[in-house]
Parts: structure tokens; C-alpha cells; sequence
């Protein structure tokens, strides 16, 4: 339930979820990879322990 919310206030997730579905694949099958995305960063911001930064970008995306 989560990922609807997401898609609408997310940026990150927004985003991933119109690039799935502009490929064609089901609404549903997006949501799922929204969900996981969305696990993924709340796992993050719990383990290293910082605030949530909406424009933090990994150093490994720059490699």
C-alpha cells in the first residue's frame, strides 16, 4: 500500500515507476519494483543511521 504513496511523493520512485511502465510492463509488476526500491532505502537510512536526503546520490553511481 505504500507504493502508491510513494509514486506520488517519491521523486526517485516516481520516476522508476513511469520508466516501467513506459516499457510496457504491467502497473502492478511497478509497484512491486517501487516496493523493493522503497525497502532498500529504509533499510539504508536504518542502518547507517542519517536523516533521509531526497537528493543524496551514492558514490558508486558515479563509477
Amino acid at each position: 500500500m505504500c507504493s502508491f504513496n510513494v509514486c506520488i511523493y517519491n521523486k526517485a520512485c516516481k520516476a522508476l515507476y513511469a520508466r516501467i511502465v513506459a516499457k510496457g510492463k504491467s502497473k502492478k509488476l511497478a509497484l512491486i519494483a517501487v516496493c523493493n526500491k522503497l525497502l532498500k532505502q529504509a533499510f539504508a537510512v536504518a542502518k547507517s543511521g542519517f536523516i533521509y536526503d531526497e537528493n543524496h546520490r551514492s558514490v558508486l553511481a558515479k563509477i
